[in-house]
């Protein structure tokens, strides 16, 4: 089993950009919080840097300064805190994870819903252990076959989050898929694709999962410009937005963009297949390989 790396920090910089931000509403300085809380001048700046961890308690006694007094705020700032320095299952897996790769594991296991435009792939929640090595094979094509099964293993090891979550309900997911990945072929499993179609119309089963298929026939649409994930959270959490390339994914925050990509998602939405038609397009070309 690879080295097991230190706990992520993408919870704690969350967490301290969010009693950084209520802190400047209640027009408060450092010192002033510090003087009140008791504690050493660098204590609250490194919880708002995340280099320290925040009890609940204390986390709460801040907000309570801060004039914060919405229930759901309250229960989310201390959820964090409670669970910011909590061990992601990932971690088992060591420096083979990328580290932005364990930021977006971490934002996934954290989201109440995801939306995604994929022109080029199956995305990672809908494919099955063979399609993912196959991917992954293909684009991660310096890691070694062992770090290859690893990362195929965390794949598919993500996907529970549209079944069961521990106190919370699974994860919304709508994914709207470009035809021309239905008719990807792998010369070396020539049934493997015709596999995974039918586990994308399994899949598509349950309630919380919705897929539509972008035709070949499509209009022009933003989606045009290549993939992209919006992650929602329980409220008071931002927006996130996930773009992906080779070299892992970058991650946008700004309300006005996330906006944009909002946006963006409904116009691919008014121009893909509708749900039931992007069901029989799945079947249709998965028969043909009967």
């Amino acid at each position: 089993m690879p080295t097991v790396l230190p706990v992520p920090t993408l919870r704690r910089r969350r967490l301290g950009e969010a009693l950084r931000r209520f802190r400047k509403g209640a027009g408060m300085s450092g010192d002033q919080v510090t003087d009140i809380m008791g504690w050493d001048r660098s204590k609250l700046s490194k919880i708002e840097n995340a280099k320290a961890h925040i009890k609940p308690t204390e986390a709460s006694k801040l907000l309570g300064m801060y004039g914060v007094d919405s229930p759901d705020v309250l229960m989310a700032i201390e959820a964090l805190a409670r669970d910011a320095s909590k061990r992601g299952w990932w971690q088992t897996y060591g420096d083979v994870v990328a580290a932005n790769y364990k930021d977006y594991l971490s934002l996934e296991s954290d989201a109440d819903s995801t939306r995604i435009y994929s022109p080029n792939l199956i995305p990672g929640l809908l494919q099955t252990g063979a399609y993912a090595r196959e991917i992954i094979t293909a684009t991660a094509f310096n890691r070694t076959p062992d770090e290859v099964n690893a990362l195929a293993e965390v794949r598919k090891a993500r996907q529970a989050v549209l079944t069961a979550r521990t106190g919370r309900s699974p994860l919304s997911f709508w994914a709207v898929i470009h035809e021309a990945v239905l008719h990807q072929r792998f010369a070396s499993q020539p049934m493997l694709m015709r596999e995974q179609l039918r586990h994308l119309l399994d899949v598509t089963g349950l309630p919380n999962v919705t897929v539509q298929i972008m035709p070949l026939s499509m209009a022009p649409n933003p989606g045009m410009m290549g993939l992209f994930e919006i992650v929602r959270f329980p409220h008071p959490w931002p927006t996130v937005i996930n773009l992906e390339n080779m070299q892992g994914g970058t991650f946008v925050e700004g309300t006005d963009e996330v906006a944009d990509f909002e946006t963006a998602f409904d116009r691919i939405l008014a121009t893909a297949l509708p749900v039931d038609d992007s069901r029989e397009t799945i079947k249709k070309i998965m028969e043909k390989d009967d």
